[in-house]
């Protein structure tokens, strides 16, 4: 029940799917800070622009979960990166990691969302993909569906968050 309402909160996948979106925005925020400390000057202002729109994002998603009934969770105070992070070359390569990961929790959202809410999160989806392929120089067929490949249907594959938190 929400206790403010007294209405029964709703349990739905889309709930569960804003949220995963949301804690992947929250490690996504983190790990361009990262990015940010160790990028060259010649891609500092994409590290910046791409660091905003996670912000935004974020913002968008705590809405959506609040529109939902639900209450946004909240940032960890530090994420575990995927490796080491000592220099430009690697925080471009975390870059692209960061934006791949957060793709694939964007296509759970819009499987698991209709409407504007889905139009939303194809769009974020399509904007973490196009970053991804700037960062890495490369592209996939179906961004956000890579690290899917190894369950067998769409129900086994778990939502992947940017990093993992660090407690």
């Amino acid at each position: 029940m929400n206790s403010t309402t007294g209405t029964a909160k709703p349990a739905s996948g889309e709930l569960t799917a804003l949220q995963a979106a949301l804690g992947a925005e929250h490690a996504a925020i983190y790990g361009y800070g990262v990015v940010g400390g160790h990028i060259r000057q010649a891609r500092r202002k994409e590290a910046r622009e791409a660091y905003d729109a996670h912000r935004a994002r974020r913002d968008q998603l705590s809405r959506a979960v609040r529109d939902l009934g639900g209450t946004p969770d909240v940032a960890a105070a530090a994420y575990a990166l995927p490796f080491p992070v000592p220099d430009s070359a690697a925080a471009v390569r975390l870059a692209a990691d960061l934006e791949g990961r957060v793709a694939g929790v964007y296509s759970d959202l819009v499987r698991a969302s209709t409407g504007e809410r889905r139009r939303l999160a194809a769009e974020a989806l399509r904007e973490a993909a196009v970053r991804s392929a700037r960062w890495s120089g490369e592209s996939v067929a179906f961004p956000g569906l890579a690290e899917r490949a190894a369950a067998t249907t769409p129900t086994e594959a778990a939502p992947t968050a940017s990093a993992t938190a660090r407690t």
